[in-house]
């Protein structure tokens, strides 16, 4: 285990943060997961939905330990590629999307022969991180101009945005805001981001149009966020508040110290009490003292991300770990904001918590980029410390081959005056 944790290259701080908050997971799981077990297998026993929580979280940590071995710089160059691959499964997904659990039919795929479900989205997010950055490192270069970043950057954003806003408008205003914000890091003028902003809220609102004057054109896809929206905004019931009330006893019972391990009542009542909802259970169980606790590690981990960024040798490893590190936390913040109804029920995982497996992995490959951005300040960081050890003792060898020479020069000169006495006499 130590040789292991010696073979651990990058950011030390973000490697234990991630670990404590998976490690963390296995508890409010394997408890949250009752409700599946009675549904799902119809016996209660619940062990097999950690032990498969535990293989999703050992294989994330695969994915991590195997991605920060590769140079950040290799993404870069496929960013641009990849995003043409990635429309084509966002709009597979969109057209053949497959249901879980009656879950949205169009945020899901499911792998051939394999049979894992897998939610493209997530993929897409990181693809279109990776691109913005790219562009944003290119473009500093020279002088930004505005139509040719249309083309360059917009075009590529807004289709991507497109394949998922019917079906995930959560995640779809997750992203757009995540890539604003890049692209003001990134020093991308103000003035162009407003009139992106407000290109994006007439698109917006001409879709929500469309969808309401051709209802067909997007049967159970578009209904579901606007009507979460539109319930959340007035007092009509829905059953989005069924989940909302379930969440706030939850927290409620918690109290300080909560109701103790694998003591959730609502649990048997919450849906998605191991996925959406589980920063519930989570307060439930461990009280105000646990949720602070998963808050604050999110916060430290974000900590470390700012950190990760500003050490960065380069702007695309600066924007990378922004726009990698940052949705991530972003998207934990939604999670437990929904659990309080500080907003409307979105479908948002918390982050290496929540059971489910290609959020999961897709977490942690993110994760393992930006730790190879890490590594690679390291291995900055030691060649200068070699450079400077190997130059140091350069230096003493040339200070000692001086002496040596002065030396040698001293004798033969006293040698030359004991041979030639008038040469004294001379100097004298």
């Amino acid at each position: 285990m130590k040789q292991l944790i010696n073979n651990l290259k990058g950011d030390k701080g973000i490697w234990s943060f991630v670990a404590l908050l998976a490690l963390f997971s296995f508890m409010p799981v394997f408890s949250a997961s009752s409700n599946l077990a009675y549904i799902g297998q119809g016996n209660g026993n619940t062990l097999g939905y950690l032990v498969k929580h535990i293989m999703h979280i050992g294989i994330g940590f695969t994915i991590i330990f195997m991605v920060h071995k590769v140079p950040y710089h290799y993404f870069k160059a496929i960013s641009k590629g990849s995003l043409y691959i990635v429309w084509v499964l966002l709009a597979y997904t969109l057209i053949k999307g497959t249901v879980i659990a009656g879950a949205n039919a169009s945020r899901w795929i499911q792998v051939p022969f394999i049979g894992v479900t897998f939610q493209t989205s997530t993929l897409a997010s990181m693809v279109l991180f990776i691109f913005v950055a790219r562009y944003l490192s290119k473009a500093r270069e020279v002088p930004i101009d505005f139509k040719s970043s249309v083309l360059e950057l917009w075009i590529p954003v807004f289709v991507t945005l497109l394949f998922i806003l019917p079906a995930n408008f959560s995640t779809t205003a997750l992203i757009f805001s995540m890539v604003l914000m890049l692209v003001f890091i990134g020093k991308y003028p103000v003035r162009y981001i407003g009139i992106v902003v407000g290109s994006g809220i007439v698109f917006l609102a001409f879709f929500i149009l469309i969808a309401k004057a051709f209802p067909d054109a997007f049967p159970n896809r578009v209904d579901t966020w606007i009507n979460r929206v539109d319930n959340f905004t007035s007092d009509k019931p829905g059953e989005d508040d069924y989940q909302i009330e379930k969440a706030k006893i939850a927290i409620a019972s918690g109290k300080i110290y909560g109701l103790g391990p694998g003591k959730s009542i609502q649990k048997n009542f919450l849906p998605q009490s191991s996925s959406d909802f589980i920063f519930a259970i989570i307060v439930e169980e461990y009280g105000l003292i646990g949720g602070l606790g998963v808050l604050s590690l999110y916060l430290l981990l974000l900590f470390r991300f700012v950190i990760a960024s500003h050490k960065a040798n380069s702007l695309f490893g600066k924007l990378v770990v922004v726009g990698l590190g940052f949705p991530m936390i972003f998207q934990a913040m939604v999670n437990m904001a929904v659990a309080v109804e500080l907003l409307p029920v979105t479908g948002q995982t918390l982050p290496l918590i929540s059971s489910g497996g290609s959020s999961i992995w897709m977490t942690c490959f993110a994760l393992g980029i930006i730790i190879s951005v890490t590594k690679k300040e390291e291995e900055i960081a030691q060649e200068m410390k070699d450079a400077a050890k190997r130059e140091e003792a350069l230096q003493k060898l040339i200070d000692r081959e001086l002496e040596e020479d002065g030396a040698v020069a001293e004798a033969y000169s006293i040698e030359d005056k004991a041979k030639n006495p008038m040469h004294a006499v001379l100097n004298k």
